[in-house]
């Protein structure tokens, strides 16, 4: 679920990574949800306090958010195995569990809400938000609030905590690959992307290189799952997202028998968290926090539960992203 400048390269060796999450198998199959609102509170609760006043790193974050005793995250909870819903309803994935783990250390609460992705930066500029995480790649263009097509600046920007590694893959019906190895190879074919991700961006670059082979048509989506859909009924000729979603597409839709990965990944990049620019105390207290999860071995527990070790960072690094 990103959105990052195009250099079309191979992802390290990171295609290997496909054969030991599928070989994980830690991975559960379940459906989307929908938007999450809590009740706020103008006076933090003693059972709120308590907890924050226990937590190792409670002290680092702004005030204002210990009183309330939780953190806001933006998130598009439609993103299997990154976030999604479970069958009893609740958000479940790989950042719902780090949010977990990050809250121990800092002494409140993770509160997913749902959004679509390409909204989830105006909603930090807007409070609504106190960050965003949501398989977002931390890119130079999203922390100086440029547009990656225009080149324009559109917004303050945002700083980023990044926690994992990630590339693309394109991904076509099983048995039906129809000649496609390559992004160039998409010249004159069809494909299903989501809107505002790193897919979307390579693919609109892609096609304006493909000259006499014909453009790329693109059909772009509110989220991945409406994509995938696509795809599956014949729609299109191929799809495209982060590599730890395709692969759990491959894996798991119509038991295995849907979809299969072709080529290899590219754009390997961090997921960051986000925070809006000058929330430095924030910002800062989300890196100590991620830090002491990778150093007590949460961090992995959460990697290693959802079958991507492939991505695992060693350290929490602050706008690492190009």
């Amino acid at each position: 679920m990103t959105a990052r400048t195009i250099r079309c390269t191979p992802a390290m060796s990171r295609l290997a990574a496909v054969s030991s999450l599928a070989v994980a198998g830690a991975l559960i199959l379940t459906g989307c949800g929908d938007q999450t609102d809590s009740a706020k509170s103008a006076e933090p609760s003693a059972s709120a306090s308590a907890t924050t006043a226990s937590a190792p790193l409670a002290d680092l974050l702004p005030q204002a958010i210990r009183d309330k005793g939780e953190i806001k995250v933006g998130s598009d909870i439609a993103y299997p195995p990154v976030e999604f819903k479970g069958k009893d309803g609740q958000t479940i994935g790989i950042d719902p569990d780090l949010g977990d783990a990050l809250g121990k250390q800092l002494g409140v609460k993770f509160v997913f809400e749902n959004g679509t992705f390409d909204t989830l930066l105006t909603g930090l500029r807007s409070d609504r938000y106190d960050l965003a995480m949501s398989a977002m790649t931390d890119t130079k263009n999203r922390q100086d609030g440029v547009d990656p097509e225009t080149k324009k600046k559109v917004g303050e920007g945002v700083d980023f905590i990044d926690y994992f590694t990630a590339g693309v893959s394109i991904y076509t019906k099983k048995g039906d690959d129809k000649g496609i190895s390559t992004w160039a190879d998409l010249c004159g074919k069809k494909m299903v992307v989501q809107r505002g991700t790193v897919s979307h961006d390579l693919a609109k670059a892609e096609s304006a290189k493909c000259g006499s082979k014909g453009k790329i048509s693109i059909e772009a989506f509110d989220n991945d799952l409406e994509a995938q859909t696509r795809l599956r009924a014949g729609g299109a000729d191929a799809g495209s997202s982060d590599f730890p979603v395709a692969a759990y597409a491959v894996k798991t839709s119509g038991d295995g028998n849907d979809f299969q990965l072709v080529g290899e990944q590219v754009e390997a990049a961090p997921y960051g968290i986000a925070v809006a620019k000058g929330n430095d105390e924030l910002t800062k207290a989300i890196q100590a926090a991620l830090d002491a999860i990778i150093k007590n071995g949460e961090y992995q527990k959460v990697i290693t539960k959802w079958g991507v070790d492939a991505g695992a960072v060693t350290e929490a690094k602050i706008n690492g992203g190009v």
